[in-house]
């Protein structure tokens, strides 16, 4: 069994996030490099789930549709990942304001 290129691809993005998260000093490049781990995430998950001729469920037969269950989850997942974003930009947000630093080592220290 082989991976098809998206599959590659989405790998090969998701450790660019998580290099990203580890070398990043920045709060705001740490809060990006997430937000491309997630979209690999999903990226990875639908293209696993792809199958070549299968249509929607809705007006096909039984036999050669979608599973639309994978589909639904991924949406939520994006949602989801929408909200933790939006947190994590807020809670940003309200720790400049304190710290007048977007930089790890001196948010710390």
């Amino acid at each position: 069994m082989g991976f098809n290129m998206l599959e590659i691809c989405t790998v090969v993005l998701f450790f660019i996030g998580f290099y990203g998260l580890i070398v990043s000093r920045n709060v705001i490049k740490s809060i990006a490099s997430i937000s491309i781990m997630e979209v690999a995430v999903i990226l990875f998950f639908l293209s696993v789930g792809y199958r070549e001729g299968v249509g929607p469920p809705i007006g096909h037969d039984l036999a050669d549709v979608a599973d639309p269950l994978p589909q639904s989850l991924m949406f939520t997942a994006i949602i989801i990942g929408v909200a933790v974003t939006a947190v994590n930009i807020t809670m940003l947000i309200s720790l400049t304001r304190q710290t007048k630093s977007t930089d790890w080592d001196r948010i710390k220290g």
